[in-house]
C-alpha cells in the first residue's frame, strides 16, 4: 500500500456568518489556503503508479477555478464557509474524480487545518 499527497495552493476572501457579534471572523478577510490530497492505493505494476501526481492536480483544476481569487461565500453551499464546511465541499466534489482519494487536509495558515477522512 502507498500513500500519495499532493499539495495545491489558492487564496479566497470570506465572511464567517454564524459567529457571535463581534468575533473577528464576521468581518470579510481573506487567506492563502494550502490543500493536501491524500491518495491512498495499490501501485500498479505497468506504470508504477498508485496514480500519476498530474491526475490529482488536474482533478483539482475546476475546483480551484471556483475558490481561487473569489468570494467563498458566494459559491452554492458555502454560506458559512468555516474551513470544516470548505473542506467538506471540496471533498463531496472530488471525490469522484479521485476513487483513492483516502483524506484531505485543508491549511488556513501555519498553525491552523483541518482533515477530513469522508462520510
Amino acid at each position: 500500500m502507498h500513500k500519495l499527497v499532493h499539495i495545491v495552493r489558492f487564496e479566497a476572501a470570506r465572511k464567517l456568518t454564524k459567529v457571535p457579534e463581534g468575533h473577528p471572523c464576521g468581518k470579510l478577510y481573506g487567506l492563502a489556503f494550502k490543500l493536501e490530497i491524500h491518495i491512498k492505493g495499490e501501485m500498479n505494476e505497468e506504470t508504477g503508479f498508485v496514480t500519476d501526481f498530474n491526475n490529482i492536480a488536474k482533478s483539482f483544476d475546476s475546483i480551484r477555478q471556483q475558490l481561487d481569487h473569489n468570494y467563498l461565500n458566494d459559491l452554492k453551499g458555502l454560506d458559512n464557509p468555516t474551513s470544516e464546511i470548505l473542506i467538506k465541499w471540496i471533498w463531496d466534489m472530488l471525490n469522484p474524480k479521485l476513487k483513492e482519494l483516502d483524506k484531505l487536509v485543508l491549511w488556513e495558515n501555519e498553525v491552523s487545518r483541518v482533515e477530513y477522512y469522508g462520510n
